[in-house]
């Protein structure tokens, strides 16, 4: 006798202004204010006798920074993620500017994802504020299903977020983003004409910029455009995959599994400096900067379990020149000071035969060939510094 499987019930879990709205639990006095979080150098809001705070405005940054997030006022006002501060003080000079917290970040996303977990173990992790959740096997009716939910992350963590469910991953990540903030949308296949087709073409998670501006080009800018379109059309702009591909989502066909866990390939930390440092001059703070990123990446891979062979750095100059090097160990790698070793190896001064007469804009180190690291396990021994490695 063959068993009947329910039909696929996958929830797309969004945080609301993930980072802003971590930050507002310090700042309860910012609700319903614009509120931008940006680089990590920003000076902290200052306490007065009073108890008040008083805060940094947008207007007052000077920097090249970019806005880590921002609050709905925020972006009301035209300020999204990823733009630069400055540009964003000419849209919102009074906007109210904070620094990031990543560690706090960090800590609240744990506690949302072992909220859910408790509920619905099936959970694919797609970053620090979005989880996608398999409700298929749950006997539970949907909205009081999502509503246990929003509460269970509400509890642990004091703040809202957004749910779409539906049928599959894609229409459920369309759907988180129908009805922010703190919200609720269940989107069934006969729902995509009415309510999927009339959005642009961009709400399809995997249609970015140059896709949309290709798109543009071929007069699709709605994704009901783009599901009417032939796909011989499609594939002939896009190739047979892509164009295939970008058919079926239109329809919101979508038969991608939930990955509960995947391993990570890498990990990396990294920096954009406030001002470009000489190769020379600032031989000292390069090298605390370095010694601080190996640290951070060290920590990373502590918390994470993970111990790597190859170890890597990246250096951007003042002129957007990009280096990267790496080197492979035998042994794997974890400690701050192996990291930083290795690290020094791979900067060697043949590489910067004239770069000791430029300035760096960004340093950054990677670890990759991670791997399980038990318990017991020792890192690689300090490797043996290389004739001509830099001085940081």
């Amino acid at each position: 006798m063959s068993i009947v499987r329910p039909p696929r019930r996958i929830a797309h879990l969004d945080m609301d202004a993930f980072f802003a709205s971590v930050e507002l639990l310090s700042y309860p006095e910012l609700h319903g204010l614009p509120v931008v979080v940006g680089g990590t150098r920003i000076a902290p809001p200052e306490e007065l006798p009073d108890g008040r705070h008083e805060f940094a405005r947008l207007k007052d940054y000077s920097g090249r920074g970019v806005v880590t997030t921002s609050t709905y006022e925020a972006r009301k006002l035209g300020v999204f993620s990823g733009m630069g501060l400055m540009r964003s003080a000419q849209l919102a000079p009074e906007a109210i500017l904070l620094p990031a917290c990543f560690d706090a970040y960090r800590d609240t996303s744990r506690r949302f994802k072992a909220a859910v977990a408790q509920i619905a173990p099936a959970i694919e992790d797609r970053g620090i504020d979005e989880i996608y959740i398999d409700l298929t096997e749950i006997m539970e009716a949907t909205l009081p299903l999502a509503q246990r939910l929003k509460a269970a992350v509400f509890a642990a963590t004091g703040l809202t977020c957004s749910i779409g469910i539906a049928p599959n991953k894609l229409l459920a990540k369309i759907g988180s983003d129908l009805q922010k903030p703190d919200g609720i949308s269940v989107l069934l296949p006969e729902d995509v004409a009415e309510r999927i087709w009339p959005l642009p073409v961009k709400k399809i998670n995997g249609i970015g910029a140059k896709t949309a501006t290709h798109l543009e080009k071929l007069g699709i800018h709605s994704i009901g455009e783009l599901a009417q379109t032939p796909v011989d059309v499609l594939t002939q702009g896009f190739g047979p995959r892509i164009g295939t591909w970008l058919s079926r989502a239109a329809n919101g066909i979508d038969n991608s599994a939930i990955v509960a866990w995947r391993a990570p390939k890498s990990l990396s930390r990294e920096t954009t400096f406030e001002r470009d440092l000489h190769v020379r001059h600032d031989q000292a703070e390069l090298s605390a900067q370095l010694s601080a990123l190996c640290a951070r990446l060290a920590e990373d891979l502590e918390k994470k379990g993970y111990a790597g062979h190859t170890i890597g750095v990246k250096l951007r100059f003042a002129d957007f020149r990009l280096i990267t090097r790496e080197i492979t160990w035998p042994q794997a790698m974890f400690t701050a000071e192996s990291l930083l070793h290795a690290v020094r190896c791979c900067l060697k001064r043949k590489l910067f035969t004239a770069a000791h007469q430029q300035r760096i804009r960004l340093l950054g180190v990677r670890c990759s060939s991670l791997a399980a690291r038990e318990p017991t396990a020792k890192s690689a021994p300090k490797p043996e510094p290389r004739q001509g490695e830099l001085p940081f």
